[in-house]
């Protein structure tokens, strides 16, 4: 099991002590100390006020912030949390991977996801209701220049001719691709494009507000597990080579006061039996001593004895 978590930017407004660079790499250096394995950051470069005020959150950019993280780290895993694919052109997405993983010498995941705030889609100039499709040429895309040269490609939404992109990732044979999602479809995606599922917990109002299917139990999540297996199974696929993320859901976070290390090595063994692989854990984002004491004490008495 593998522990990993999103730089605690959970409101709007931010704690300003989190998004210098000293905070940055304050958070990232804790983690590494603590023993996790990878650390990200989200993705909205345009939300709207009403999604702020409705409990949205602020954010970086995923990819700069990533690099200062990388920059001040050896072995932390840079995983977005996530990216949304049909807000940006492939291309550009498959060079700054490209970039981050050779600059952190092979330490990058892209995670993606389709995306779901129609206002955010409208701001970007990026069709709403393209969005699928926007993804899974992307994806397409960005497997295809960062394996080879000379790359032609012509689908519904990108065209290019002869296109090489140097230099390539230094992960081989490409930077391991996350798909996100609760869905069948995005189980669909993960068999045909990707190498991990990033499930996310999500009771049936979230759920519908994320345009994505209710994902409340561990049960819940075995279930999908299962057909994503089926699924391997039916196109040829080592589903054993498919990392799966996801959340301790009712276990605590290290940040609350009754947090119970116990109880969340035992939920572990519940999410290891379904077949999780890395775990996202909640950090707290009131300050940064906080956070940083969080990260301290997980690893301590969870990260430890797992």
């Amino acid at each position: 099991m593998r522990f990993t978590f999103t730089h605690p930017m959970h409101s709007h407004p931010y704690n300003p002590e989190l998004v210098t660079g000293a905070g940055i790499a304050t958070v990232a250096a804790a983690a590494e100390m603590a023993g996790f394995h990878g650390v990200g950051f989200t993705d909205h470069p345009a939300p709207s006020q009403r999604w702020l005020e409705s409990g949205g959150h602020d954010a970086l950019d995923p990819f700069v912030a990533m690099g200062f993280a990388a920059a001040r780290t050896t072995m932390l895993r840079l995983i977005p949390n996530i990216v949304v694919l049909p807000y940006r052109n492939p291309f550009v997405v498959a060079k700054s991977g490209a970039t981050l993983d050779m600059l952190s010498e092979g330490r990058f995941t892209l995670a993606v996801g389709v995306g779901y705030l129609k206002r955010e889609f409208a701001a970007l100039g990026v069709d709403f209701d393209e969005r699928a499709a926007l993804f899974e040429e992307a994806l397409e895309v960005i497997r295809a220049i960062w394996t080879g040269d000379d790359v032609s490609y012509e689908g519904r939404h990108f065209s290019a001719k002869g296109i090489t992109a140097h230099p390539r990732p230094v992960s081989t044979p490409h930077p391991p691709i996350w798909i996100g999602g609760n869905t069948a479809a995005a189980r669909a995606r993960v068999v045909a494009y990707g190498d991990g599922w990033c499930p996310f917990p999500a009771p049936v109002v979230l759920a519908q507000t994320a345009r994505t299917a209710a994902l409340d139990s561990i049960e819940a999540l075995a279930d999908g597990i299962t057909d994503l297996r089926r699924r391997c199974d039916a196109a040829g696929r080592d589903w054993s080579r498919i990392d799966i993320t996801f959340s301790n859901i009712g276990a605590g976070a290290p940040g609350d006061e009754d947090f119970n290390a116990d109880a969340y090595l035992s939920g572990l063994e519940k999410l290891a039996a379904a077949g999780v692989t890395w775990v996202q854990v909640q950090v707290p984002g009131d300050s940064l001593a906080h956070a940083v004491e969080a990260i301290e004490r997980f690893g301590a008495t969870v990260i430890a004895a797992a």
